[in-house]
């Protein structure tokens, strides 16, 4: 009964497991190709698992035709084919032309993808025609710097659809590694060294995910691993250019509009811009890797990479980071906020916008 018990649970496992398998999102899943690096890394995922499922086909077949055909009715020892070549030959050959089958393109793919000379092509201005990000992880939130368009940013990376976007990747204290599943493959982020690589974000995949996909740390790098998110807007280049343009408009911090929002700022002002930059020009670099920079807060979806951006959210945020992402580096570095200077932070902070 405990033999069959357990190979019930065991079914029951498989068979969740092929119908989870199926389960996905066009924001978030790698069976959901949004861009031309995950089309190719999907392309070849289907091609090596028509190779394994082809494999067991054949063996399964085989199997089953000496199993029930050749059954053994007599004592008689059956021809034994050891020594054979032509045997030998043909179980060595076969395996080599599926590894040759496999391997061709993935090296092929391999070098494609990891080709960045255009990050490396320089015009007269002495920038690069092509689009390059800066991408810096910390512990736990992304900070993100263009730096033709002398722009940084964090938690939300905005992006064109249908062009190449370049990346340097660096982290700031331990190792984190960058992924945006369904655009494509991870990259880790290490402090010693800045890795390269490219993404295109596809404009038909963007319009199923309502051009806001989902970014992750694939690196084990604390306790709050797991809730070190990032968003990825991707939109159509003329709506980049102008958020480029909204950005670079924004010389002086925004001055905001209510009264309890000025109150909010001048409390901003004692306690925080130390280590949150408010303009997007990076004028005060240390800050700016200190805490994620704060421009365009009021514009971005989410708080802290994990929460809805919405009044409610970010009174809780301010109120006990701690709980909602331990081991955050704002834990602890103020002192506790009443409830009033709490409502005129929140003020405050939706109304950093750089768009209408």
């Amino acid at each position: 009964m405990k033999k069959l018990a357990k190979w019930r649970l065991f079914s029951l496992l498989a068979l969740m497991a092929l119908i989870l398998s199926g389960c996905g999102k066009p924001y978030l899943s790698t069976l959901q190709p949004a861009g031309e690096v995950a089309q190719r890394q999907y392309d070849l995922m289907q091609l090596s698992t028509i190779i394994m499922v082809g494999v067991i086909a054949v063996v399964t077949i085989i199997f089953l035709i000496v199993v029930f055909r050749f059954k053994r009715k007599d004592e008689q020892i059956p021809k034994q084919v050891e020594g054979s070549h032509k045997l030998e030959i043909i179980w060595t050959v076969i395996p080599i032309l599926l590894l040759l089958v496999l391997a061709v393109p993935t090296v092929i793919e391999t070098f494609r993808l990891a080709d960045v000379s255009a990050m490396d092509e320089v015009n007269e201005d002495g920038k690069t025609d092509a689009l390059v990000i800066n991408v810096r992880a910390n512990l736990y939130w992304w900070e993100f710097e263009y730096p033709n368009e002398e722009i940084v940013t964090s938690q939300e990376l905005v992006v064109p659809t249908d062009q190449r976007v370049y990346f340097n990747l660096k982290a700031s204290d331990v190792k984190h590694s960058f992924w945006i599943p369904s655009v494509g493959g991870k990259m880790d982020t290490n402090t010693d060294n800045i890795n390269k690589f490219w993404l295109k974000f596809d404009s038909k995949g963007a319009e199923k995910a309502n051009e806001l996909f989902y970014g992750k740390c694939a690196e084990l790098c604390g306790p709050s691993h797991a809730l070190m998110d990032f968003k990825v807007r991707a939109v159509p280049s003329d709506e980049f250019d102008q958020w480029v343009a909204s950005m670079q408009g924004v010389e002086e911090p925004i001055q905001p509009e209510t009264a309890l929002a000025q109150e909010g700022q001048e409390l901003f002002n004692q306690s925080c811009i130390g280590c949150h930059a408010i303009t997007p020009n990076n004028a005060s670099p240390e800050a700016a890797r200190v805490a994620p920079n704060l421009t365009d807060f009021g514009d971005r979806a989410y708080v802290a990479g994990i929460l809805e951006n919405n009044e409610e959210n970010i009174k809780k945020w301010l109120a006990d980071p701690e709980t909602l992402k331990p081991g955050n580096k704002m834990s602890k570095t103020y002192g506790e906020l009443t409830p009033e200077q709490i409502d005129a932070l929140t003020a405050y902070l939706m109304e950093l916008k750089v768009q209408e």
